[in-house]
């Protein structure tokens, strides 16, 4: 790694400006140690070698970690949370390494089914004789890129929605997969994707994928992804969250009526007249029982505990709703099972009847044999319900799937420590004394090319009445200064929108908000009009990487505390509760760190970058806890008069 990373070493070599930076020096070292090492334990928790690295913006953490991994010999997955992430390390780091080490490396991103184009489904559809009544160019399209096509991936067909309806049709999903009888198994997309992964040194998926295939193998239904020997997570931030969503389980009113679609259209294509009416009766039955069970919940749309539904409701609804419901998946899967000399299609439909079946009464009922606790809930969205049971702590399921499972594991992002250590980290990911924890801090220089903006003591707080008057008076001014050039981010819609409104009858400067357009659009135009102020929320916390003056200035509204009223959340607090914990500092205070430094860290993308660093919430000084926040954030001098925000701009246009 030293011959690598030194200051006249092959990255040098190839690499235009290159900055030898001692801590992605450092960092390879650690990941091909962890790499090279044994197996550390017989008790079946954390047998292989574990690295958590938070390197910051600047590190160079992506090379840092892709060098060692490809020159290991081991095969390696590696786990990003972004596309973004992805598309950087396949079109610009491998290509860098090849030339580093003067070799192809056998490197291949894989992707969920649903990504993927299913020829038995796409021929199915185009044979519809209803079709031939409407012109649709979309098929067409496909058509003529199936000719050409190697992986069947629709990231290629950059016209095509990301909410087209199309694709759903005919994209490959698990549940509706027939196998080796399939009669385009020949040609099969995901056949190929999975014969190419097992000779693949390198897998590059996202964290949804792995944690899929974790599951799958937990439950002994198979496997996603070829064996591996390493795994190594970048954005390792979003570890416990996607795990959560798959070592969980889930029922929905979307999954009911996709079960539905494809029974009625199976029976179109195969069955004689007389047994598609039959099945039609079956499939009209289902949906009347569905529409009655869903009448249940409340139109009001957000995520709720399931108990609370329960109890409003009148004694023995809801189980008698829940076993009509359940009769009538029985009386349909017995009925498709009959169908079965028609081809494999009608097993799998069969199959799919009996899961959700199985789901429903597990999550319904609480009829699933836990060995841990989980939450039970639900949410109402626009056009359909969604019944979860969530487990309230991963770090179980990670031990016994992940750490014990591989001989390495690196989990890696600019943010995993809070308040200045990884104690939150160890307890929710289930990280032991046997992981081992480096910190890199920066190398852009916060003291002389950035400041913190916290407004004066006197300043309202979030939840006073006139907070939200006094914060759009205040970012108005600032962005006067700046002259637009801001990220403002908002931990709620409501704050976007109420600023929005503000800005667009006070402020000259362009404004762009989240939801009037795609988010590449957005970030394009607001890279293009230098002036320009982007508002947004959520998503717009991380992964946006906007370099030079365009983004001079990022505001926050508030610290960016989870809404306690969700249900996993809610439930996670009590569970600390009950075990004797102080949820507040354990977990919520932590949590609202890591967002925040992953607010900050839009502003300084580049060493040339400088600019301001503004958060509206003097709970920073006011509160005890405000310590913890600061001590997390970059090393930027603090400032508490927008006097000093035109000082800074002066000085740092000269």
């Amino acid at each position: 790694m030293k011959e690598i990373f030194a200051d006249n070493g092959a990255l040098a070599a190839h690499l235009n400006k290159f900055e030898p930076r001692e801590g992605q020096k450092a960092m390879a070292e650690a990941v091909a140690g962890v790499l090279a090492a044994k197996s550390n334990g017989s008790d079946g928790e954390q047998c292989g070698a574990i690295l958590v690295v938070e390197a910051e913006t600047g590190i160079g953490k992506t090379l840092a970690y892709l060098i060692p991994a490809i020159l290991s010999g081991k095969r390696v997955v590696i786990s990003t949370a972004t596309l973004n992430l992805q598309d950087q390390i396949l079109k610009k780091e491998i290509p860098l390494v090849e030339q580093i080490t003067d070799k192809k490396i056998s490197v291949l991103c894989v992707k969920g089914r649903s990504n993927y184009l299913c020829l038995y489904r796409w021929y199915q559809y185009v044979s519809n004789p209803q079709l031939s009544l409407v012109d649709d160019p979309r098929l067409s399209k496909i058509e003529d890129w199936l000719k050409s096509t190697e992986t069947g991936d629709r990231g290629e067909l950059d016209w095509l929605s990301e909410r087209s309806q199309l694709w759903p049709k005919i994209s490959a999903h698990s549940n509706q997969c027939l196998g080796g009888d399939c009669p385009e198994a020949a040609n099969c997309f995901i056949t190929s994707l999975r014969k190419q992964a097992g000779s693949a040194r390198i897998l590059i998926v996202n964290h949804h994928l792995l944690f899929s295939d974790l599951a799958l193998r937990k439950g002994g239904y198979g496997e996603v992804l070829p064996r591996y020997e390493a795994v190594i997570f970048d954005e390792a931030h979003h570890i416990e969250n996607v795990a959560t969503t798959f070592f969980g389980k889930s029922f929905s009113q979307y999954r009911i009526n996709d079960f539905i679609f494809d029974m009625e259209r199976q029976a179109e294509l195969d069955l004689p007249p007389a047994e598609v009416a039959v099945v039609r009766q079956a499939a009209q039955g289902l949906r009347q029982r569905i529409d009655s069970f869903m009448a249940l919940f409340p139109v009001k749309r957000g995520r709720y505990y399931l108990q609370g539904l329960i109890d409003d409701l009148t004694p023995d609804l809801w189980k008698s709703e829940i076993e009509l419901l359940s009769s009538g998946l029985n009386r349909v899967s017995g009925k498709l099972l009959r169908y079965g000399s028609y081809g494999e299609s009608w097993k799998v439909l069969e199959r799919r009847g009996n899961e959700l079946n199985k789901d429903l009464r597990e999550i319904a009922l609480d009829s699933g044999d836990n060995e841990q606790p989980y939450v039970y809930w639900y949410e109402k969205r626009e056009r359909s319900v969604v019944l979860s049971a969530t487990p309230i702590e991963v770090a179980t399921e990670l031990n016994s799937t992940l750490y014990s499972a591989v001989s390495a594991c690196v989990l890696t992002s600019a943010t995993l420590s809070s308040g200045g250590n990884f104690s939150y980290l160890k307890e929710r990911l289930g990280l032991d004394d046997r992981a081992e924890f480096l910190r890199f801090d920066s190398p852009f220089d916060y003291r002389n090319r950035s400041i913190l903006y916290i407004p004066e003591n006197s300043f309202p707080e979030p939840s006073a009445a006139e907070y939200g008057d006094e914060v759009c008076s205040r970012v108005l001014g600032i962005l006067k200064i700046s002259e637009g050039r801001a990220l403002v981010l908002f931990t709620s819609f409501k704050g976007m929108e109420r600023m929005a409104e503000y800005l667009d009858e006070f402020l000259d400067y362009p404004v762009l908000v989240q939801g009037t357009a795609s988010r590449d659009g957005l970030l394009r135009n607001f890279r293009e009009e230098r002036h320009s102020v982007l508002l947004a929320v959520a998503s717009f916390w991380e992964g946006v990487d906007v370099v030079g003056e365009s983004l001079s200035c990022v505001i926050i509204d508030k610290l960016p505390f989870e809404v306690p009223s969700d249900p996993i959340i809610q439930a996670r607090i009590q569970h600390i509760t009950e075990n004797g914990g102080k949820p507040f500092f354990e977990f919520q205070v932590p949590r609202a760190i890591l967002s925040l430094k992953q607010g900050v860290g839009r502003l300084m993308r580049s060493a040339s970058d400088s600019g301001v660093l503004a958060i509206m919430d003097v709970r920073l000084f006011k509160k005890g806890y405000g310590r913890s926040f600061l001590k997390s954030l970059p090393p930027a001098p603090v400032v508490r008069t927008t006097e000093e925000i035109s000082t800074f701009f002066t000085r740092i246009s000269e």
